[in-house]
This record gives structure tokens, C-alpha cells and sequence, in this order.
């Protein structure tokens, strides 16, 4: 059946016209980091007529100490991504293939965490953080970074790893290799699409994460990019260029990571043909 024009103009419309409506405050704060010493927000007709410039980016990158936060926001992300990723697929991988007792309901008591707001667990966190003597150092952070992560990808990996044929796991042990061959050989490689997509999520919740990090960390030399970039607030006004130069700055790894990871989005049937009928 053939659409009528009016339907395909209508159609189109609407997606332009959405797409617009997200795009265009995205377009705004790009435009208005070319605003010199601007304390108010500019006005649209303003915004379209400012001459480009990195004066801002500039001035960000060499103030409040911007780039030690920028690393250490780096290391404390990449750190917190890969032990979630690691462990929540070893977790995965124990509650997707092996039969113990309670398991349903130990399954059960995971997802239920993850249905309580981390602002009001913040205080028990810090509690048991302190008494572990691991307030103000890295170790902290990634304890309840990493610990957070499992429960998520444990969610979400068990029931692609239940996905994965269990004819695949013969070849390996016929080889004579056991399970952790079997998960890494067969189950890492097979779930690169699920991987690839919790990557993104992870690095971009752990990337922007500011109240825990504020909570834990309280050595300046120590802290992460999202207080770096409320230190551009100033007392009495807001520099927004700044803001908006130095949000954009803190922006560049998630979009780098995302390129990256994109092409690995979750595939349905993947690995089918994996298994001879």
C-alpha cells in the first residue's frame, strides 16, 4: 500500500521538527562558549552572531587545575568501567550457568538495590567507606563504583549469557578446559555486543558522577571533573561561557568512547550459526 504524500510530509515534519527541539540547546551551548566574560545567558539572536573563537576552551584548560581533574577523573572511570565490566560478567556468568541454592532470591535482592536511590544510601556508604579507612583515596570510590556496576551488568548480562547455546562449551571441554576457559573463550567473546553497550553506560554514570565523589574525596589534588567544573561557578555570578567551554571539555570522552563502542550495540542473533542444527 502506497503512502500518500501529505502522510510522508507529516511524518517528516515531525522528525525534524524533534529533532530540532533536541539539538538546538546542544547547538546553544556550543555557541555560547565563543561569549567573552558573559554573565547572563545570551539571546537566541544574540547566539547566531557571535564570531567563533577558543578563548574559553584556552582559558578553562589552564585554570582551577582543570587538567588534574581531567586525569584523575580518567583513571578513577577507567579503573571503575573495567573491574564493573569484569566482575559483573563473572557474576553473570555464575548465576546464568550454575545451580546454587537461593540463587533466585540472592538474584532477587540484587535487582531490589538497584531500585533504591543512591543519594539515600550516601550516608550508610560513607559510614562503611570510613570504617574501612578508604575515605579520601581512589580505593573508595571504586569499591562503591565497581560494587554499583556489578548489579546492573548482572542484570543485564545473565540473560545474554542464557542466550549463548550451551553446545558451545563441548568444544572447550572436549580440549580438556573447564569452566573459566569455557568463559573466557566462549562467553567474553560472544557477549562483546553487551560489553560494548555497558561500557558506554558505565563510563558515562561513572564519568559525570558528582555527590559520591564529593562525599569521599576531600583532597583537592584528589577530586574529579564534575567539581572541577562547578569551581567555574563563581560566588556571586556564573561565567557561562566558561561553564558551558569547560562541560563541552569534560563531553569530548564520552563521545570518544561511544565512537568506540557503538558499532558493539547489542545485535539481536548474533551468534546465531554458531551451533550446526
Amino acid at each position: 500500500m502506497k503512502t500518500p504524500l501529505l502522510a510522508k510530509v507529516i511524518v517528516y515534519a515531525v522528525i525534524i521538527i524533534g529533532a530540532l527541539l533536541f539539538v538546538f540547546p546542544f547547538i546553544y551551548m556550543i555557541l555560547t562558549t565563543f561569549f567573552l566574560g558573559t554573565n547572563t545567558l545570551p539571546k537566541p539572536d544574540q547566539v547566531f552572531a557571535v564570531t567563533p573563537n577558543l578563548t574559553n576552551y584556552v582559558t578553562v584548560w589552564n585554570k582551577n587545575n582543570f587538567v588534574n581533574y581531567f586525569m584523575n577523573s580518567v583513571i578513577v572511570t577507567s579503573v571503575a568501567m573495567v573491574g564493573s565490566l569484569f566482575l559483573g560478567a563473572l557474576t553473570a556468568y555464575g548465576f546464568a550457568r550454575f545451580s546454587f541454592p537461593g540463587k533466585e532470591v540472592i538474584f532477587r535482592l540484587f535487582l531490589l538495590t538497584m531500585f533504591i536511590p543512591g543519594v539515600i544510601n550516601i550516608i550508610p556508604t560513607f559510614i562503611i567507606v570510613k570504617d574501612l579507612g578508604l575515605v579520601n583515596t581512589y580505593s573508595g570510590l571504586w569499591l562503591v563504583y565497581i560494587a554499583g556496576g556489578v548489579v546492573g551488568n548482572l542484570f543485564f548480562l545473565r540473560g545474554f549469557f542464557e542466550s549463548i547455546p550451551k553446545e558451545l562449551e563441548e568444544s572447550v571441554l572436549i580440549d580438556g578446559g573447564g569452566n573459566w576457559r569455557i568463559f573466557w573463550n566462549i562467553y567474553l567473546p560472544q557477549s562483546l555486543p553487551a560489553m560494548g553497550t555497558l561500557a558506554i553506560f558505565i563510563f558515562q554514570g561513572t564519568w559525570e558522577e558528582y555527590f559520591l565523589a564529593l562525599t569521599l574525596i576531600k583532597s583537592e589534588a584528589l577530586r574529579t571533573l564534575p567539581i572541577a567544573i562547578l569551581m567555574f561557578n563563581d560566588k556571586y555570578a556564573t561565567n557561562y561561557g566558561q561553564v558551558f567551554a569547560a562541560s563541552l571539555i569534560a563531553l569530548l570522552p564520552v563521545m570518544l568512547i561511544y565512537m568506540t563502542f557503538q558499532k558493539k550495540f547489542v545485535q539481536s542473533g548474533f551468534n546465531e550459526g554458531g551451533v550446526k542444527g
